[in-house]
């Protein structure tokens, strides 16, 4: 690769990102307020948008517990980041869910 490239991934990979991860929720949070006025959508889609935020919440428990309690950070404990993670895979899931309950109203209604 070029030098100046692994010098630029390099610089990237020592900024903290805590400020971005923690200023990333006003952006998601204007995206649900207008995502709650599109009447097209079911509940199941706004629900499993809005329990990514829970995702959000629950990780960043999971992370101050494992730095205070184990000294680490929450990737390096396994069964706690998974844990987290399922919820992020819980939320996929139900978002999925309210697409495929679109989808299938759409065909009924075609045919």
């Amino acid at each position: 690769m070029n030098d100046y490239l692994l010098k630029f991934i390099e610089k990237l990979g020592s900024i903290d990102n805590t400020a971005l991860f923690a200023a990333s929720i006003f952006p998601y949070a204007i995206f649900l307020f207008y995502l709650y006025k599109i009447n097209f959508l079911n509940k199941f889609v706004k629900t499993g948008f809005t329990l990514t935020v829970l995702f959000v919440f629950i990780t960043i428990l999971a992370s101050i517990f494992t730095l205070n309690y184990y000294g680490k950070t929450l990737v390096e404990v396994d069964f706690l980041h998974g844990l987290a993670e399922s919820f992020l895979t819980l939320s996929d899931f139900v978002i999925l869910l309210g697409f495929i309950k679109i989808l299938n109203n759409l065909e009924v209604n075609n045919s």
